[in-house]
């Protein structure tokens, strides 16, 4: 089954987050502005929106442009690698087999004021990026207990670590453990999300270099959010034949079959327009 590009649903400058850490990162760092343009281009973005991203994500530090005569080279800059090194780990490591579940639950009370809601808003999105889930406006929990020392450091940036209380407990049973899983994340959205995921990727068929690219970008552009909402609960703790086990060969199965021809694709232009 083909399958339109999606590029038009996505921003052009988290798509080029998507592009430097997928083809750029690993051809060495940097490609002509005229490549980059026409792999946006394959991706419903116009070139104006093209360029501002490529002005938005620059101006945060992460590449900058070299003249070569009439042309510009965007390279990485080092602050640009580190991130999408840890991006990469992150994206191609998630999911892999954990370990045994000890049981322990790793829990967090930390009180923020009502008037505070940017601050809130901070301390929910990197719990959450942790594996955290809410219990309460004010009560956050984890199966990863091995996490204190980083739910700590999170803690005292946001000058949160003298109000907060930070606990490792056990619920006394496995129905225990199951319901409170079920209290502090909604499974039932993310197993539909890992759904739509698998449905839309799975039979898509992407025919010659060109048709690899869009497939791939929009395959990892889709697959990256997961990490980010997917606490990565132990199998005790999830339901039966979970959906996001399925995802997760998709995703893989799909990257080893489009990324070579993506690659081709990406280089050849690149190449190509070398002064």
């Amino acid at each position: 089954m083909s399958q339109a590009p999606q590029g038009r649903q996505h921003s052009a400058k988290a798509l080029l987050y998507t592009i430097l850490g997928e083809l750029v990162l690993p051809a060495g760092g940097s490609a002509w502005t005229s490549t980059l343009l026409d792999a946006f281009g394959l991706l419903g973005i116009t070139e104006k929106n093209a360029r501002q991203a490529l002005a938005r994500v620059a101006d945060q530090g992460m590449i900058e442009s070299r003249r070569h005569g009439r042309e510009a080279r965007w390279e990485l800059t080092p602050a640009g690698r580190k991130l999408l090194e840890a991006g990469a780990e992150r994206i191609y490591g998630f999911g892999t087999a954990p370990e045994a579940w000890a049981g322990d639950w790793l829990l967090a009370h930390c009180p923020v004021p009502e008037a505070q809601r940017a601050l809130r808003h901070r301390l929910r999105t990197q719990l959450s990026f942790e594996g955290f889930g809410e219990l309460s406006a004010s009560l956050a929990v984890s199966p990863h207990a091995d996490r204190e020392a980083r739910l700590r450091q999170i803690l005292s940036t946001l000058g949160l670590a003298q109000e907060s209380v930070v606990l490792q407990c056990r619920t006394g049973s496995p129905a225990a453990d199951l319901d409170l899983a079920r209290r502090a994340w909604d499974l039932d959205a993310l197993a539909a999300s890992y759904r739509a995921f698998s449905q839309a990727h799975a039979e898509r068929s992407a025919a010659g270099a060109e048709a690899s690219f869009q497939a791939v970008v929009e395959l990892v552009h889709h697959w990256r959010r997961f990490p980010s909402i997917d606490p990565e609960l132990p199998p005790e703790l999830l339901p039966p034949d979970w959906a996001g086990a399925d995802a997760r060969t998709v995703f893989h199965a799909c990257h080893a079959r489009w990324a070579p021809g993506a690659v081709a694709w990406f280089r050849q232009r690149d190449t190509a327009r070398r002064p």
